[in-house]
């Protein structure tokens, strides 16, 4: 897959004289490629520009555990205040010692945790919500911590890209031994694989737009990617999958994407 120029977070931005910044002129601003390398090199700038142009300052990043996306130096140079969250205690013992933590489930009850409600300005998640069993959930609950006019941003892999449909027919214990077998690096202590349920993880602004304004967003946009390297080691599987990725992203296909940001504003 050809690598993709990535945005700075300069570039990234509304165009000068916008009076009322939307999702949907934000990310016109940013011009994506359609190829999924691009979701992966631009999501970081993606971040910091939102921050910047709807003057987000308290973020949580959702499932960040042992991998948040920004370091404690990178978090102080952008002047946010970063949370880390995960359902796992054990996952958040590996973040720095310089973010706080919150630990909770996202698709969970936060009864228990209502003092997070209101409390961040950008909530953000990487590869997470396909392994929430009640997306729908997640996404009003992710509603309720945020402030009035806070932002929702979830990247996520979608349906129905073919090794996502496969993941979940091939029984989990089948589906570990495949991944670890091609992918040295996805040890349980490196990059552990967990299971994935894709609740809600589609490509389309059709599919998903109702639900996130039914649980309390007031806009939402699907910014969808095609292509993915699942295949990159399995000849002619590879070259008829990349066939279909060309295919559905000429004709805006977006049942066959491979990837999604998907974004909501309170």
């Amino acid at each position: 897959m050809p690598q993709v120029e990535q945005v700075s977070p300069q570039q990234a931005s509304l165009p000068a004289g916008s009076e009322e910044p939307t999702l949907e002129a934000f990310f016109a601003g940013l011009a994506p490629d359609l190829r999924s390398q691009w979701a992966w090199d631009n999501y970081k700038p993606t971040i910091e520009a939102l921050s910047r142009t709807f003057g987000l300052r308290r973020l949580i990043e959702i499932g960040g555990g042992r991998d948040p996306l920004f370091t404690p130096d990178e978090a102080a140079g952008l002047g946010i205040e970063l949370t880390i969250n995960d359902i796992s205690e054990e996952e958040l013992r590996h973040a720095p010692a310089a973010f706080s933590r919150a630990r909770f489930d996202v698709a969970g009850d936060l009864g228990a945790a209502g003092l997070y409600a209101g409390q961040y300005d950008l909530a953000f998640s990487r590869m997470v919500f396909e392994h929430v069993a009640d997306g729908r959930r997640a996404w009003g609950n992710l509603c309720e911590v945020l402030a009035p006019g806070g932002v929702a941003i979830a990247f996520v892999p979608t349906l129905y890209a073919l090794p996502y449909v496969a993941n979940i027919v091939i029984p989990e214990a089948v589906s570990q031994r495949i991944v670890k077998m091609l992918y040295k690096h996805r040890t349980d202590d490196e990059d552990p694989k967990f299971p994935a349920h894709y609740s809600w993880t589609y490509g389309s602004e059709r599919k998903l737009v109702p639900m996130l304004r039914s649980v309390g967003f007031s806009e939402a946009v699907v910014v969808p990617f095609y292509y993915h390297d699942y295949f990159e080691r399995i000849p002619v599987l590879r070259q008829i999958d990349n066939l279909a990725n060309r295919v559905a992203a000429a004709r805006d296909w977006r049942f066959l994407t491979s990837y999604a940001y998907i974004a909501a504003r309170k």
